[in-house]
């Protein structure tokens, strides 16, 4: 039988964890024991397991008795008789004879089944009766005294001798001792001496050799490490002691020729066998098949990688020259002269002028001989792409067509380009060359962050972002007015409101009157412009807005307003009578006494004067007697600023009546002091005191009153008459 190394059973070893079976080896069957021992009490029971390497056994089981064939074929079977027993499978040889006593004996010494080379085995001093003192005998000689039945001895070996034993027992007329028969412990060798072998038997100089050191396991001690080392004459190779039964030297040289053993154990060191010695002869040969080896394999290369040249050769000893070409260059790229069949170039960081034909050259003195040519080919990664984007005219507007073009400057085709808008892919396109387009129809929600990538299988590079705003033409604006209506009073500000509804900011927005521009405002961030205007009856007629953000004007539709009120020319002649009032009283030492107030009916209403503004109720202030109003300000032809009028207001009662005039503004001579007598003034020059009729509150409509507050407010902002200012009321 041919030993294996680091066998499982004896006909499978395990080399690096691969089974490899034995060619023509039919593995043997073995017997397990149950009790284990080979020694019993006669009309005692052993059970006996039939086993080979597929345990359980299947199959018919053949069992012998004293090479007798039993009438059973079951894989276990119960026996009682003195003998030698082994059994047989379908699928192996007979297992190795186990000899079983079954003693008629007081006493009897058990040893169990199997025991191996290097097990520690514990032996038993069984009597029939109980005993006192049992003492253990080694060919003759007690080496043992113990008060139990066992006895451990470590580490057997398989000549350890015979053993037997005696053992003392207490009657009530003295002590008796009885003498076991002597038992020889059936120590089966745990592993065979190793056989060294080497490959190749015949080894070339500068060629690797690997010798093995082989043996086997016995399946029931699969579990047991051993541990090898090999030698050549009287020196260790390698690293001394490994779990690998196999070492692999890479070169030898004919100075390496001599004799080799190896030597195996276990790794508790307890039992080692070494092999017999083998001679092993180096022999020299000339320098032949010379190959060029690159890697990475098949020449591809990405650029700024390294490139390894490996020149070898199949058969050549000695000192070989290695040297490495590329096709269409004079000089070699690098030689080595060293004492091996193979010799490696490293070319750094390539570039796109390396590619190119390889060969080397491989020469022991007889000439140089040369390899096959080798293509060398390189891909190169894609550089970061550049994003352009193209639209018809200068600026980007919905519903042009929107080109993208992606593009890397360097980089193995074919590539493929990704285009992104914040973030989302758009699409991609793959080009052999060049550079890749995407069209798209441009909406108000392409505006963003555009970039692409650009891919080749070596790696994705990204372009660097490009922000597109998409400019969104107005649409037709909405032209409104506040407060709303179709009627309006001359005297009152309207608020002229116009709003798009789309358009990117700034928008301009122009006011029209009859197709005649009022004013323009520009909105910077969306959402509508206002124009407020102090009507007159003229500004009766079409209103309309225009809205343009640079891409055309859009116009609203005509809104019809009619303003109510006096004629032009009547606003003209008061504002002219009230001037002259006011400077014949600043001629005065003593305070206005001429009072004029007026009103204006909602019915037939009228404008006081043109460019005086009328303010709604949420506008009031808390009322105040002192006028800031200067008398020469000058009309405006649009409304001024709110935030610039402070008009002040104080109430006078007019008792029994239901009508409360608030003051609005009071002209006097700053001149003279107010305490002076208010009757002579009136008598020489009257003041100009302007009063808004009010509705007064009675306590009993206090209710109402809560009630139609904004109403009454909005009377007594907007309903205004000139009428004469008595005395007595002022007085009253």
């Amino acid at each position: 039988m041919r030993p294996v190394v680091m066998c499982q059973h004896q006909w499978y070893c395990y080399s690096e964890v691969t089974p490899v079976a034995l060619v023509g080896v039919t593995p043997k069957a073995f017997l397990l024991l149950n009790p284990p021992w080979s020694t019993n009490f006669k009309n005692d029971r052993v059970t006996l397991t039939c086993r080979d390497s597929l345990s359980p056994a299947r199959g018919d089981i053949s069992w012998y008795h004293n090479d007798h064939l039993l009438d059973n074929k079951s894989e276990e079977i119960q026996i009682h008789k003195t003998g030698y027993y082994k059994c047989k499978t379908r699928r192996s040889s007979p297992s190795d004879p186990v000899h079983m006593d079954f003693l008629p004996d007081r006493l009897i010494i058990q040893a169990p089944h199997p025991v191996f080379e290097g097990d520690d085995v514990v032996l038993r001093c069984q009597g029939r009766e109980a005993t006192s003192e049992t003492v253990l005998y080694k060919n003759k000689k007690e080496i043992r005294k113990s008060y139990i039945s066992n006895f451990t001895l470590n580490s057997v070996s398989r000549d350890n001798g015979k053993y037997h034993c005696t053992a003392s027992r207490k009657h009530f007329w003295g002590i008796t001792r009885d003498i076991s028969k002597p038992l020889t412990i059936q120590v089966q060798e745990l592993f065979p001496p190793p056989v060294l072998t080497a490959r190749p038997s015949q080894p070339i100089e500068g060629r690797p050799v690997t010798l093995k050191c082989e043996t086997w396991l016995p399946p029931q001690r699969s579990y047991i490490q051993l541990q090898f080392c090999f030698f050549r004459e009287d020196q260790a190779l390698g690293s001394g002691w490994s779990s690998s039964p196999e070492l692999n030297l890479p070169t030898m040289w004919s100075e390496n020729s001599g004799s080799y053993w190896c030597q195996a154990e276990t790794v508790t060191h307890h039992v080692r066998k070494r092999s017999l010695r083998s001679q092993i002869h180096v022999q020299r040969v000339p320098v032949s098949d010379v190959n060029l080896e690159i890697q990475p394999p098949e020449g591809q290369l990405i650029e700024g990688d390294n490139l390894l040249l490996i020149c070898s050769v199949a058969n050549g000893t000695g000192t070989v020259t290695f040297s490495w070409h590329r096709e269409g260059t004079v000089r070699s790229l690098g030689t080595k002269t060293q004492r091996s069949l193979s010799a490696e170039l490293q070319i750094l960081t390539v570039k796109e002028h390396d590619a190119g034909r390889y060969y080397c050259a491989a020469d022991n003195i007889h000439g140089p001989i040369l390899s096959e040519l080798i293509r060398v080919t390189l891909r190169i990664p894609v550089s970061h792409p550049v994003l352009t984007l193209r639209t018809p005219g200068a600026q980007a507007v919905v519903g042009d067509m929107m080109e993208l073009h992606c593009e890397a400057q360097r980089g193995s085709p074919p590539i493929l380009y990704r285009f992104y808008h914040d973030g989302v892919s758009l699409g991609s396109s793959s080009v052999p060359s060049g550079k890749a387009f995407f069209k798209f129809s441009l909406t108000a929600e392409h505006s963003g962050n555009y970039s692409c990538e650009a891919d080749n299988g070596l790696g994705v590079q990204l372009s660097d972002r490009v922000t597109l705003s998409v400019t969104v033409p107005v649409s037709h604006p909405v032209f409104t007015f506040h407060p709303a209506g179709v009627q309006a009073i001359a005297g009152n500000v309207l608020e002229l409101r116009c709003e798009a509804q789309r358009g990117s900011p700034p928008i301009l927005y122009w006011f029209y009157h009859k197709n005649v521009t009022l004013g323009s405002i520009s909105d910077p961030f969306g959402g509508g412009a206002s124009f407020n205007l102090t009507l007159m009856t003229e500004h009766s007629g079409n209103f309309s807005c225009g809205a343009d953000n640079g891409l055309g004007v859009q116009r609203s539709e005509m809104v019809t307003l009619s303003v109510t009120g006096p004629p032009s020319n009547k606003i003209t002649l008061i504002t002219e009578g009230v001037t002259a009032g006011l400077l014949s009283i600043l001629g005065l030492a003593a305070t206005a006494a001429l009072v004029c107030y007026f009103r204006t009916q909602r019915n037939s209403g009228g404008l006081s004067t043109t460019g005086t503004p009328s303010y709604s109720p949420r506008e009031f202030k808390e009322p105040s007697r002192t006028s800031n109003t200067d008398p020469q300000e000058p009309t405006y032809s649009e409304p001024p600023d709110p935030m610039e009028q402070q008009p002040v207001y104080s109430n006078v009662d007019l008792g029994e009546s239901d009508l409360v005039y608030s003051q609005i503004c009071s002209i006097q001579d700053t001149k003279e002091n107010s305490a002076n007598s208010p009757k002579k003034h009136w008598e020489d020059k009257e003041p100009a005191v302007i009063y808004s009729e009010l509705k007064k509150a009675h306590l009993d409509d206090s209710a109402g009153l809560a009630i139609n507050q904004d109403r009454d407010l909005e009377d007594a902002a907007e309903n205004y008459e000139n009428v004469p200012c008595a005395l007595s009321a002022i007085d009253h």
